[in-house]
């Protein structure tokens, strides 16, 4: 079920010195929330069951219309799939990457089909913790500095909307902030 932890004093690495403002499950909260930090947060159906070795192909057919949808809007032409599962050869070397802090020059739009994966959003002093999970819709502005962990054994779906022919371009701060919060699995268990 879908999760949001907000921390504060975001500059502390210290865990015993940050305030957790608030831990909760309700969508409608976890919306209003969001919004008001300029994240945009939507649940829609993941009405289609994935074949277990569906390709990318099979994941944007099966989500025509949701892809549809998105793009209508003319902000963002390029879309893909990615998808991860524990047994994937790459998972170490890629949740590395994804739970560096960074950037990107667009906006991260992402509908998660299957599975769960944790966005961290470090939003002025504040860090904000994101448990996305199939049917949640995440927009999240260019600029917004953040992090992603899809856990040691991954599991997850997602559709990822793209404005540029590029895909996935992201400007890393150096900044170790992310070692200082929970990750996938220790966070599923509030």
């Amino acid at each position: 079920m879908t999760l949001l932890a907000i921390h504060g004093k975001a500059a502390s690495a210290d865990p015993n010195t940050r305030d957790t403002a608030l831990i909760t499950r309700d969508a409608d909260l976890i919306t209003e929330e969001l919004g008001k930090r300029g994240i945009a947060f939507e649940r829609w159906p993941a009405r289609v069951q994935l074949a277990a070795g569906a390709g990318q192909e099979e994941i944007l057919a099966a989500y025509a219309s949701e892809v549809a949808r998105v793009q209508a809007g003319g902000s963002y032409p390029t879309v893909d799939a990615i998808r991860m599962a524990p047994d994937h050869p790459d998972r170490a070397a890629l949740r590395q990457k994804f739970l560096a802090e960074h950037t990107h020059s667009e906006d991260e739009v992402r509908f998660f089909v299957e599975g769960r994966g944790l966005f961290c959003l470090h939003i002025g002093e504040e860090v904000l913790q994101v448990l996305c999970e199939a049917e949640d819709w995440i927009s999240v502005p260019a600029g917004t500095k953040h992090w992603f962990d899809m856990g040691a054994e991954p599991h997850f779906c997602a559709l990822r909307f793209f404005n540029n022919t590029e895909g996935w371009v992201a400007q890393f701060s150096g900044d170790p902030i992310a070692a200082s919060y929970p990750l996938l699995n220790e966070l599923v268990q509030l």
